[in-house]
């Protein structure tokens, strides 16, 4: 029987990606663990392991294609003893109708070798093309249509069609093995099925209910023939977005419309902890390298900052949470993101257990983490989740900013340069080196005075920096 190999989510939010390039062509025979396509994400490009064995019978998606969904049908294998011709010629699928070749994919993005997120085949990339049989007891929970039968959707799906009040057995799935996915529901309100829905669900002696007036339709934001309008033909370069641009674009709406900011800032005295940074570093063994020797260690302030942030959160542990609309999630370690830009946009790489770590192994992890974003060589498991984030501009000499709550987070903190400034000391002016910090907070998940105290407990480890190493 042969076997469609489909666009892998690769993560856990993945909704799309570019198809890169393939590394195998029609008539390659290919085993299980072979690497056989490179897939662009938002973030990096991931190797794409073969999971069945069999001959390449047609590569559907080209190499080059942008925009190509998750579970969208990219080739297909015809298993042993199958001709690959038949296969690929009676199975043949067309890719995603929003799926746009493009140019040569930028052949300085790193590669990077990705597991399968789960032994499903569905959500390792690839779906047998015969029907669901034993294996249907195992398929994801199901709602029942009207006629008694049982209806399968995925989790988002079932959730959105209850929001919306669509009838999901009146939905044709696109998904493997005929699951109803997002894009079926938005597809499906266009064509009525929520007032379907509503229908069958209103009691046949209930009294007409008056149409509530319309609410007003949402401000859309200027197309992009409004916006090139406003401008001279011949003054500008249209650059596309790609993706990783795309998904911060998204992600900022999302979390600025979404998470009820509010901002707590504080000044903290440096002095102390740049002083206990020299003597550190000054103490720093030499280890040698192949490029020869050098110190084990050279901790910056930002490394101090992120050390400071876990301990607070780890003395206040009511704010190490993240909002859900069913419970508050109380994590039991602090996990803290870090901001690095990156050619075209930013990533926020984590250190995991930041508070039971020294200020030399987030000092050298960050060094590690950074690096490796900057030539886009992050695992997706070293940039997904956390519990909190810091973002720095000092060293771009800013003096004070708001940050943008990156959810699950319900916290960031954004770091100012450290500058000299005059303070006042038991009635008289002395100078004195200063750092502003801003908390952005969701006020779901943390209160005012539940936000003041994490921002105290962070200064009282900034200004008493010996509190760290103990």
């Amino acid at each position: 029987m042969p076997i469609n190999v489909t666009m892998p989510a690769l993560s856990p939010t993945m909704e799309e990606g570019n198809l890169a390039k393939w590394l195998v062509k029609e008539g390659d025979k290919v085993s299980s663990g072979d690497v056989i396509a490179e897939i662009e994400t938002d973030k990096a490009t991931m190797e794409v392991e073969a999971v069945d064995e069999g001959t390449v019978a047609k590569i559907v998606v080209p190499a080059g294609t942008e925009g190509v969904k998750v579970n969208a049908v990219i080739a297909i294998l015809a298993a042993d003893g199958e001709d690959a011709g038949a296969a690929g010629a009676g199975n043949s699928a067309a890719p995603a109708a929003d799926a746009k070749p493009v140019g040569d994919p930028k052949a300085d993005n790193a590669v990077i070798g990705t597991e399968a997120e789960a032994k499903d085949p569905e959500l390792r990339g690839y779906a047998k093309s015969d029907a669901m049989s034993a294996g249907a007891a195992a398929a994801p929970k199901g709602a029942s249509a009207s006629n008694g039968e049982r209806v399968f959707a995925s989790p988002l799906a079932r959730r959105l069609a209850k929001e919306q009040g669509i009838d999901l057995g009146a939905v044709t799935g696109s998904g493997p093995h005929g699951r109803i996915v997002k894009a079926d529901l938005e597809g499906a309100a266009k064509g009525g099925a929520a007032k379907a829905a509503s229908a069958a669900e209103a009691p046949k002696s209930a009294a007409p209910v008056a149409e509530a007036p319309a609410a007003a339709a949402a401000p859309k934001a200027p197309s992009d023939d409004q916006v090139t309008k406003l401008f001279a033909e011949g003054s500008y370069e249209k650059v596309p977005h790609d993706g990783m641009r795309k998904t911060i674009a998204r992600r900022l709406v999302e979390a600025k419309t979404t998470v009820p900011h509010f901002y707590l800032t504080v000044d903290c005295e440096l002095d102390a902890l740049l002083a206990l940074r020299t003597q550190l570093n000054s103490a720093s063994p030499t280890v040698k390298t192949s490029a020869g020797e050098k110190p084990a260690y050279k901790l910056s302030v930002n490394d101090m900052v992120i050390k400071a942030m876990a301990l607070a959160l780890k003395a206040v542990p009511d704010a190490n949470v993240s909002w859900t609309d069913g419970a508050m999630l109380k994590h039991k370690a602090v996990d803290v993101g870090v901001a690095v830009s990156i050619e075209g946009g930013l990533i926020t790489p984590i250190i995991r257990k930041a508070e039971a770590k020294t200020l030399s192994a987030i000092s050298n992890e960050m060094k590690d983490l950074a690096s490796r974003a900057r030539s886009r060589k992050l695992k997706p498991e070293e940039y997904q989740g956390g519990t909190t984030a810091v973002s720095n501009l000092g060293m771009f000499g800013v003096r004070d900013f708001a940050a943008i709550i990156n959810p699950p987070h319900a916290t960031i903190l954004a770091v100012g340069a450290g500058e000299q400034r005059a303070v006042v000391k038991n009635g008289a002016v002395t100078v004195a080196t200063v750092m502003s910090v801003t908390l952005s907070t969701d006020h779901r998940a943390v209160d005012g005075a539940l936000g003041a105290e994490l921002l105290q407990a962070f200064k009282g480890f900034i200004e008493n920096p010996m509190s760290m190493l103990v």
